[in-house]
Formats: C-alpha cells, sequence, structure tokens
C-alpha cells in the first residue's frame, strides 16, 4: 500500500543549538533575534524545557526572556539550520523507494510503498538520528492532511497512525482550530455558522460553506474536516511566486522621509533577489506595522515588467498609502514574479513568501 509519512524534527532549531552547545543539554533554550531580549524580536524556537515555561514560537522574545529567566537565549544562525536540515533530508531521499517532498527546514512528506508503515518510521528515525544526532516524530496517513495532523500525535520522537479508520475516533470531537490549514480567523468564521468541532465540519451544508468561503474554499474546508484531499507527494523542486524582505526596527520610525527611505532599501533588497531569479514583476507588496502593533498590508498588480525603475515608481503609490503621523515598527516589501513557463503549465509547484 502506498503511505504518506511526515517527518517532523523535534524542537529542531533549539536541538541544533544544543548539539552545537552539549552544556546545554536539558537547559531551557530560547533562539531569537539576535538574542538579546531587550530589543524587537521574537521567539523562533524554544526548546521543551523553555515551553514548560510557556513560551512558544513567535512569541515577543522579551516576554519569553520574563517567563523563562533563567534561559539560555540565542542568535538566529540560519546558515548553521540549514546546513542541518539538508543532512537530514538527504537521509531521507537515502530511504528505499521514498519520495520526498521537503515543507521547510524541519519537515517534509515521504511518500513509500509498505505493508508496515510503523517498522519503515522507525528505521527512519533511526537513520536520521544516526546520521545527524537529531530526533524526529513521525506522522503515517492515507492522505497528506492526515499524515500532518498524525506527527502532533506522535511527539515528541515518537510515530502515530491516522487513517480514514480512526479519523473520527480521534479528530472528530476535537476543536476545527486543530486542522491543518485553519487558524483563529477561519475558526471564528466556523463557529458564527455553527460549526464547532471536526465532526461538524465534515456534516457542515456544503451551500453555508461555500457562501461564506466561496466555492473553492468551501468546500475545501469540509473536505479537511474528513481528512481527505490528496495522497499524492511531489517531489519537484518548488518555485518562489516572488521575494520579500521585511526589517522590525528597534527604534519606531516617525519621520516620513525616513519611513520612505526604509522601504525603498528593503525594497532594493527584494529586486536584487528578483534579478537572481531573472524573471519580471507582475505585483507588488506593502506589510506595515504601526506603533504599537497594528498591521495593514496593500497589495498592488502590475503590468509585466523588468525595468527596475518602473516597478520602484510603482512601489511609491503603496509607499504613499503609509498613514501620516503614525509611527512606523516594522515594514516589509513583496515584489510577485511572473511564474516560468513549466510551472504555468502546472508542472512545478510554487509557493509564496507572504
Amino acid at each position: 500500500m502506498r503511505w504518506v509519512l511526515h517527518v517532523d524534527l523535534d524542537q529542531f532549531i533549539a536541538a541544533v543549538e544544543v548539539l552545537r552547545r552539549p552544556e546545554l543539554a536539558g537547559l531551557p533554550v530560547i533562539v531569537g533575534g539576535r538574542g538579546d531580549p531587550t530589543e524587537r524580536a521574537v521567539v523562533s524556537t524554544a526548546s521543551y524545557e523553555a515551553r514548560a515555561f510557556g513560551v512558544g514560537s513567535g512569541m515577543p522574545l522579551r516576554i519569553a526572556a520574563r517567563k523563562a529567566p533563567d534561559a539560555v537565549i540565542l542568535p538566529v544562525d540560519a546558515p548553521a539550520y540549514l546546513a542541518a536540515s539538508a543532512e537530514v533530508m538527504a537521509v531521507l531521499r537515502a530511504q528505499p523507494g521514498a519520495v520526498v517532498q521537503v515543507l521547510g527546514w524541519d519537515e517534509a512528506f515521504v511518500g513509500v510503498d509498505t505493508e508496515d508503515p510503523e517498522a519503515f518510521a522507525r528505521r527512519l528515525q533511526q537513520d536520521v538520528l544516526e546520521r545527524t544526532l537529531l530526533h524526529c516524530s513521525v506522522g503515517i496517513g492515507d492522505t497528506l492532511v492526515r499524515a500532518k495532523i498524525a506527527t502532533g500525535f506522535g511527539k515528541p520522537q515518537g510515530v502515530f497512525r491516522l487513517t480514514a479508520e480512526n479519523w473520527d475516533e480521534v479528530m472528530g470531537a476535537r476543536a476545527v482550530i486543530e486542522l491543518w490549514g485553519v487558524g483563529t480567523k477561519v475558526s471564528k468564521r466556523l463557529l458564527a455558522l455553527g460549526v464547532r468541532t471536526v465532526a461538524e465540519l465534515a456534516a457542515a451544508p456544503e451551500h453555508a460553506l461555500t457562501t461564506e468561503f466561496g466555492p473553492r474554499m468551501g468546500l475545501w474546508y469540509r473536505e479537511l474536516g474528513r481528512g481527505g484531499g490528496s495522497a499524492a507527494v511531489d517531489d519537484t523542486p518548488w518555485v518562489p511566486r516572488g521575494h520579500s524582505r521585511e526589517t522590525t526596527y528597534q527604534t519606531d520610525l516617525a519621520d516620513r522621509a525616513e519611513i520612505e527611505r526604509a522601504a525603498l532599501t528593503l525594497l532594493a533588497q527584494v529586486l536584487d533577489d528578483v534579478a537572481e531569479d531573472g524573471r519580471p514583476v507582475i505585483g507588488l507588496g506593502l506589510k506595515v506595522r504601526y506603533a504599537p502593533f497594528t498591521t495593514k498590508t496593500f497589495t498592488k498588480r502590475i503590468a509585466e515588467t523588468a525595468d527596475r525603475d518602473e516597478v520602484v515608481a510603482k512601489a511609491g503609490e503603496l509607499i504613499a498609502k503609509i498613514a501620516p503621523d503614525r509611527p512606523v515598527r516594522l515594514l516589509g516589501m513583496r515584489a510577485e514574479m511572473a511564474l516560468p513557463e513549466d510551472a504555468r503549465d502546472g508542472r512545478t509547484p510554487t509557493r509564496g513568501a507572504w
């Protein structure tokens, strides 16, 4: 039988740091920003010991430091994590008959034909540990959705199977927000429809969902409630739809000229990234976070162009939308690119950055 395995490295970034600094084993470790809790930054990851204090990813670093005052706080070292990730993915690709679809630094789908997926998963875990000294959890499913959700039940260092046979038993009574792809906003909209649990979502009237979310997403959420969807693992390299850069400023930007210069600096970095891809720009995005913490996003489609000056001029129209007399704590710029021919034909998967 063809199975989907979802491999998720346990506390990946923190684990890489502990490998580099063995003396940190067993201690609360927090990784984020430049490792300085007095600066504006968020937690990238926290060790299980730090999570016991209530520290979680995305939390402001200063708050994490208050929750775990004895924690070791380290700066983000992306090259080290990329290197460790590449080693793990090489181990996954070396598994007999495996098709590997990388989802990020610390997770991937593995498609495999086997009569004993648990045994396969345990061998995979052992191979990853022997080659990289990193632990992982494995979710086993008959669809991508079920495999992804199963991993959470296996953490840490475990294996869990979630299929059509036990989906209702395991997931039926759980809140819809526990589904992969359902966040706070969607769960609130479902609640307004009277849908609280996964089982209720699976049985929700099609008309109600399509009216609220549109014909495509409405049907997708209903299928998600059933754990359905694709079982195909695709190892085709992904193509970015665009490039983006953003910066959180340690001191709020208040001067209008300074804000505009900062936005154009980010845009220049983005366009340098775009130039490396060699594809024209077809859209722009601007993210603004005003003090204390209100975020606005502006987007604009533009005629396909590779003219840098033209893109900068169009971006100026977005920058002009930044509210006057409001201090800015974060800016982000994004450029969407035209897809290459094979991606336009559906042969190459794509994903965005925001």
